[in-house]
C-alpha cells in the first residue's frame, strides 16, 4: 500500500477508523514518522521520540496570539459565532503561553499543591465506596454513568466547592464543550459548545461572587484569594481555569477508566494479576494511560523559523498535530508496544502531556484512578463484560459511550 493510500485511512469520521484505530496509526507510525493531513493543514507526526520532543520545544506553542495576529499568519480571525466558547478558554492553561501562562500557573500552583491533593484522598475514597455500593447490590451496573462519571465530577466539584447538586450541570457542560477539540465539528455541536460555556461562565461567575462573600477554603474560594507578589487572579482567568480542571479533569478519568476496563476485560490474565494482588492498582495505572490513551490529538503551533520536526522544516504560523495513541504504542520506546501488561509501570509516558503544558491536575488523577480501579478488583474480582462496548464517534477524545458490566 502507498503511503498516499495509507494516509487516506487515517479518517476521523470513518466508524472503522474510530472503533479501532491502532492498526492505522501502527501501519502510519512505520511507513512514516510525519505526514500532512490535507483536510486539516497540519504537520502530523506519529513517533515518541517527536512527540516527547515537540511538547517541550519552546519555539512551539498551544497559541500565538501573544505574538502574531491573525492576519500576520495568514489565519482567519476567530468566528463569532462562538464568541462565549472562545471567552470560556481565553485564560485557560492548556491555551496560554509565557508570560501569562507563567503567571497563572504559578499562582495556580500555590493553591493546587502536592500535599493538598494528597489530602484528598479519604474524599476521593469516599466518593468511590459510596457510588459503588450501589453496583455491589445490583446484578450488573453500566460503568461510567453509574460510577466513573457521578465519582469523576463528584471529586472535581468537592474540590472547587461546588455544590453537590450541580454535578449534572458541570457533567452536561463539560460533555458538550469538549466536542469543540474535534477534528470533525458540525455548526450543530459548536453551537451546543458554545451555549454551554456561556452557561458554565455565568454560573462560575456567580460561585466566585458568592466565594467573596463567604469563603470556604477550597479551590475556588482559595483561587479568589491567592496572592503572590501582589499578582492576584482575575475573574475571567478563575473562570478559566476551573473550566480547564473540570473539562480535562473529567474527561480524562472517566474515559482512562472505561478505556482501561475493557482491556482488561480483554485480557483475562492482566485482571487476575491485579485480584491476586501480584500487581498494584498505583502501577497498573501507568499501563491504562498508556495502552488506550483518552487523548489522542494535541496540537502546537510553530513560533519561529527554523523549527525542524519528524525531519520536515517547519515554516512560521504551520500546526503541528501529536499522535499520542500512536506515540504511546511506538516499539523505539515501549518494549512489545502493543501488549498490554499492567505490571510495565512506565510513568513516562505522554499521558498527561510534556514541557510547560504538563497537566496540573495530574496527581489528582492518578489518585483518583487509583482509588477507583482498587475498589472495582476489591468489590468485583470476577467482573466481567455484559456486552462488548463501543467507542463513541470521537477521535481526539477517545471514550466509550458505556461499559456494561457484572460482577
Amino acid at each position: 500500500m502507498s503511503l498516499t493510500d495509507l494516509i487516506a485511512r487515517f479518517d476521523v469520521d470513518d466508524p472503522t477508523f474510530l472503533a479501532d484505530p491502532y492498526p492505522v496509526l501502527d501501519e502510519l507510525r512505520e511507513a512514516t514518522s510525519g505526514f500532512r493531513n490535507e483536510r486539516t493543514g497540519q504537520w502530523t507526526i506519529t513517533r515518541f521520540d517527536d512527540v516527547h520532543a515537540t511538547l517541550r520545544d519552546r519555539r512551539l506553542g498551544r497559541s500565538y496570539s501573544h505574538l502574531y495576529t491573525h492576519a500576520a499568519l495568514g489565519k482567519p480571525d476567530p468566528d463569532p459565532r462562538w464568541a462565549a466558547f472562545q471567552a470560556h478558554e481565553r485564560w485557560s492553561l492548556l491555551c496560554l503561553e509565557p508570560p501569562d501562562h507563567t503567571r497563572i500557573r504559578r499562582l495556580v500552583s500555590k493553591v493546587f499543591t502536592p500535599k493538598a491533593v494528597a489530602a484528598m484522598r479519604p474524599t476521593v475514597q469516599h466518593f468511590a465506596d459510596e457510588l459503588l455500593a450501589p453496583c455491589r447490590q445490583a446484578d450488573s451496573f453500566e460503568l461510567l454513568a453509574d460510577f466513573a462519571q457521578p465519582y469523576s465530577v463528584a471529586v472535581i466539584c468537592s474540590m472547587l466547592g461546588v455544590p453537590r447538586a450541580d454535578t449534572r450541570l458541570l457533567l452536561d457542560w463539560s460533555h458538550a464543550i469538549v466536542k469543540m477539540y474535534e477534528l470533525s465539528t458540525s455548526d450543530e455541536v459548536r453551537e451546543a459548545a458554545n451555549t454551554a460555556a456561556g452557561e458554565y461562565i455565568a454560573y462560575t461567575k456567580a460561585l466566585i461572587a458568592d466565594k467573596r462573600r463567604t469563603p470556604d477554603g477550597l479551590l475556588v474560594s482559595e483561587l479568589v484569594q491567592v496572592e503572590d507578589e501582589g499578582d492576584v487572579l482575575t475573574e475571567d482567568e478563575i473562570v478559566s481555569t476551573t473550566m480547564v480542571l473540570l473539562e480535562a479533569g473529567h474527561e480524562a478519568t472517566v474515559n482512562t477508566l472505561g478505556n482501561g476496563l475493557r482491556a482488561l476485560m480483554h485480557h483475562r490474565d492482566q485482571w487476575r494479576r491485579l485480584v491476586d494482588g501480584e500487581v498494584e492498582p498505583r502501577v497498573a495505572v501507568e499501563e491504562l494511560l498508556r495502552y488506550d490513551p483518552p487523548l489522542q490529538l494535541f496540537e502546537r503551533w510553530v513560533l519561529e523559523e527554523g523549527v525542524q520536526i519528524a525531519g520536515r522544516q517547519m515554516k512560521l504560523g504551520e500546526e503541528v498535530a501529536m499522535l499520542f495513541g500512536s506515540a504511546q504504542r511506538d516499539p523505539r520506546r515501549f518494549p512489545d508496544a502493543s501488549r498490554f501488561d499492567v505490571a510495565r509501570g512506565d510513568a513516562a509516558h505522554i499521558g498527561f502531556g510534556g514541557g510547560i503544558h504538563f497537566c496540573v491536575g495530574a496527581p489528582l488523577a492518578r489518585l483518583e484512578l487509583e482509588i477507583a480501579l482498587a475498589g472495582l478488583v476489591r468489590l468485583f474480582p470476577s467482573l466481567s463484560l455484559v456486552s462488548e462496548p463501543a467507542y463513541l464517534p470521537n477521535f481526539v477524545i477517545r471514550g466509550l459511550a458505556a461499559v456494561h458490566v457484572s460482577g
